[in-house]
């Protein structure tokens, strides 16, 4: 089993306090940023873009899970500069080349993760098994922040992780993405969730610091106090 990963939502930072939020995930020892690129189209929002992926690469070395939430990502890879080891999702509905977008991300470096909405069953990735590094599970309809789980969905990732291992992939990553709190982490955890996306209603609640947040979440998904570690250092 993979180590648990924790990736704050950049949609639900404080843009005004950037430099210090960045510096509080560094400290924490946070695995990625996940950045969603919202397009308009394929979503009804727009959110973040490829000049915001340079600049936050230049800002920290903290890599980057980029959600690409966009019709025909197989034609805008190239606008994103994608970096070695940097993980991304490309949704199986947004473009008929799913493959070929796959295929495209390895060559670049990147870390190629399929992102399945609510509806879409777990099994259209059957055929892309040895070319993925994870699945992206939306755990809501995608484009909006602070909506509520879709009960199915705990289900569907038990589903998906019985899948994974049954035709020998135990370590395939599953990333959820979508009302991931501090109550529903515990549970997608439990039904095999291993990257975890933190935005309004956990890493960014309100009711506590972010890095007692971050702490919080790191207790809940099993994760290693990378802060307290440093500290006893």
């Amino acid at each position: 089993m993979n180590t648990p990963k924790l990736l704050p939502s950049l949609m639900c930072v404080d843009f005004s306090r950037m430099a210090q939020t960045l510096e509080v995930f560094e400290q924490c020892g946070i695995d990625a940023l996940h950045v969603d690129i919202m397009d308009g189209e394929f979503v009804p929002n727009y959110a973040l873009g490829t000049d915001f992926c340079r600049q936050l690469r230049k800002l920290t070395p903290i890599p980057l899970d980029i959600h690409l939430m966009i019709s025909r990502p197989d034609t805008k890879l190239s606008c994103f500069a994608i970096q070695p080891g940097e993980y991304v999702s490309v949704h199986w509905e947004s473009t008929p080349h799913i493959h070929r977008t796959i295929g495209a991300i390895a060559a670049l470096g990147g870390k190629p993760m399929l992102a399945i909405n609510p509806a879409t069953p777990y099994d259209v990735i059957r055929y892309l098994l040895p070319d993925l590094a994870g699945v992206l599970v939306m755990t809501v309809d995608p484009g909006f922040a602070g909506q509520q789980l879709v009960p199915a969905m705990l289900q569907k990732l038990r589903d998906l992780r019985a899948f994974l291992d049954e035709n020998g992939y135990p370590d395939l990553e599953i990333e959820v993405d979508g009302n991931v709190s501090f109550e529903n982490a515990e549970k997608m955890r439990q039904a095999g969730a291993t990257m975890f996306v933190g935005g309004s209603s956990s890493v960014f609640w309100k009711g506590a610091s972010l890095s007692e947040n971050i702490q919080r979440m790191y207790a809940v998904i099993g994760k290693r106090n990378i802060a307290v570690l440093r500290a006893v250092k």
